[in-house]
């Protein structure tokens, strides 16, 4: 059991951490649903995977997060404000490195690592679900900015023109148009009838299926993140963006708008080679994205 580090992925509904190993296999796993106190699960699932001696721990959280303050503020978990995570887990294990980082870019360092993002130099991962976020891999590293909250793509302008407000108090935001609540809610006043707790994934099925207006939801979602792909692509001289969470896994319906509007939009020469490819790791590429910044910091 030597050689291992503990990884933690904190997200508004679950909370799973793994004692992972260099070659990326997960050795032990347990996940806790996200209650209050929200730390006091935390430690049950870290206790629920017996960490004994680690040599560095990463951590996932939901965003914002101040990576150099090692607090985060999740906007999915409203009791955390500021809440000073990275020095409250320094309590439970003493002397070992920890790696604090946000969900989007612990995603991203794990595709990088183990899933479909290996051997990219310079990628994004996007994960379009209940909302929208991202994260870089520049020149090979994960890469979080000054604060640790670089390639909060969701928050790029789609709609400019009387979109819908967002919660992070701008309007039109990738997230108010692609997230997976607002593909249904947009589908809804389009006319979809469906029942009162429809989801995406419903939502997919019907576009799968030859629904119009549900086909319409997602070539208006896909047209959104394509858009927040290329902006960020040409900005960061990208050669991957591989997108996962819940909405991606509609498929076609959601990727063949993003790549047509890629395609449309990323004129410059360098970046005809940006490829858009599927996730691999599904819910667990945060956990190993925590682990491979876990072990970056040996």
């Amino acid at each position: 059991m030597s050689g291992l580090v503990l990884a933690v992925d904190i997200g508004g509904t679950k909370i799973a951490a793994g004692l992972v190993d260099r070659t990326g296999r997960l050795v032990r796993h347990a996940t806790r649903p996200t209650a209050a106190p929200v730390f006091d699960a935390v430690h049950a699932a870290i206790d629920a995977v017996r960490p004994g001696s680690v040599l560095a721990v990463g951590l996932s959280s939901a965003g914002p997060v101040d990576g150099p303050a090692g607090t985060v503020s999740p906007i999915n978990i409203p009791t955390w404000r500021g809440f000073p995570l990275r020095s409250r887990l320094a309590e439970v294990l003493p002397g070992v490195p920890i790696a604090l980082a946000g969900d989007g870019l612990c995603m991203a360092a794990g595709e990088h690592w183990l899933g479909a993002g290996q051997g990219s130099d310079s990628m994004l991962g996007m994960v379009v679900s209940t909302g929208v976020g991202g994260g870089l891999v520049l020149d090979g590293r994960p890469f979080g900015g000054r604060t640790g909250n670089a390639a909060h793509v969701g928050h790029v302008v789609a709609e400019p023109a009387g979109g819908d407000p967002c919660t992070c108090g701008g309007r039109g935001c990738v997230e108010t148009v692609a997230s997976g609540p607002n593909l249904v809610r947009w589908a809804r006043r389009q006319g979809w009838t469906s029942d009162r707790s429809a989801s995406a994934a419903e939502l997919a099925a019907a576009a799968s299926g030859g629904d119009a207006i549900a086909l319409a939801a997602f070539r208006r979602g896909g047209r959104a993140v394509g858009m927040a792909v290329v902006a960020t692509a040409t900005v960061c001289d990208l050669d991957l963006v591989v997108i996962g969470g819940g909405v991606a896994q509609a498929g076609e319906v959601l990727f063949g708008p993003v790549r047509e509007t890629v395609a449309e939009h990323a004129g410059l020469s360098y970046l005809a080679d940006l490829r858009v490819e599927p996730a691999k790791l599904g819910t667990r590429a945060g956990l190993f994205g925590a682990a491979a910044l876990a072990f970056r910091t040996l």
